[in-house]
């Protein structure tokens, strides 16, 4: 049984970033796909309505924040891809210090 987490961030309003930040998004990097791949996320989606974005993961049982969050730190080739994505991206208005993604709360459920 996976897990599905929802998380939003917002980028600088300035078209041109963004059209490069979607550039980038078109082929990441190999070693980026890897990580996500090796930290337990079984399927991403990132879906942006103006400035703002919405992160979709579908992640394995064993998948954790603080693990991913550890093996980025210690990735030099993720610290430059998300050093290189602060480029683009702004933390939402309640975001704490150093925060980016944040997790969304699910507030609807179709029930059958």
């Amino acid at each position: 049984m996976s897990k599905r987490y929802c998380l939003a961030l917002d980028l600088k309003s300035d078209s041109a970033l963004i059209a490069e930040y979607e550039r980038y998004h078109q082929k990441i990097w190999p070693e980026i796909t890897r990580s996500i791949v090796e930290s337990g996320i079984e399927d991403m989606e990132i879906y942006r309505h103006g400035t703002r974005l919405f992160m979709i993961l579908q992640v394995s049982d064993d998948f954790s924040f603080d693990a991913k969050a550890k093996a980025d730190a210690s990735n030099p080739k993720v610290q430059e891809w998300e050093n290189l994505m602060w480029k683009f991206q702004q933390p939402l208005a309640n975001a704490k210090p150093g925060e980016k993604w944040l997790l969304m709360d699910r507030i609807f459920k179709l029930e059958k």
